[in-house]
């Protein structure tokens, strides 16, 4: 669950302001930055999404959400962009270090989940990454979606229920 403390009031001239006001949301922006748009440095989605809360900051309503709802659907939204964009950028890795053993059978789970992930509807995809790889509570990532907790519950229902034909869980029973 993301820390929703007290929040000082958005000052639109006031740069230090802002970026105290951001804070508290820079991890799990970077967290879902890295979820969803894999393939481009988390870094520069952040600073996109930082970049147009600054320029919209007048918009935010605190009767809406928290600051960090608000920023964290503008993190989405700049993957979004970046994911559509047709410029991708190179990550170096280093595939030189050899992994430990016990590590195996744990990577290839996790690549056939994010391969399954990576198969759901793009509403679907958000909603799980928001709640289970971000932490949002149902009504946090709610408001991040700008929808209903009904609404997210089906789609995590539904997300679960594929993600579990995807994987093959549904023929062992």
């Amino acid at each position: 669950m993301v820390q929703t403390e007290a929040e000082p009031p958005l000052s639109p001239s006031d740069p230090a302001a802002f970026a105290q006001w951001v804070g508290p949301a820079l991890v799990p922006m970077g967290r879902l930055a890295r979820r969803l748009a894999p393939d481009h440095d988390p870094d520069d989605v952040v600073q996109d999404a930082l970049a147009r809360a600054w320029t919209k900051r007048a918009q935010f309503d605190p009767a809406r959400g928290s600051a960090v709802t608000w920023l964290l659907a503008i993190t989405a939204d700049q993957a979004r962009t970046a994911r559509r964009g047709r410029i991708r950028r190179l990550r170096v890795v280093d595939d030189t270090a050899e992994l430990p053993d016990t590590a195996a059978p744990n990577v290839q789970a996790d690549l056939d989940l994010e391969r399954a992930i990576g198969q759901l509807a793009e509403r679907q995809q958000l909603t799980v990454h928001l709640h289970y790889f971000v932490g949002l509570t149902v009504d946090e990532t709610a408001q991040v979606m700008s929808c209903s907790p009904g609404t997210v519950k089906s789609t995590l229902f539904d997300a679960r229920t594929r993600l579990r034909t995807l994987l093959g869980e549904d023929d062992e029973r």
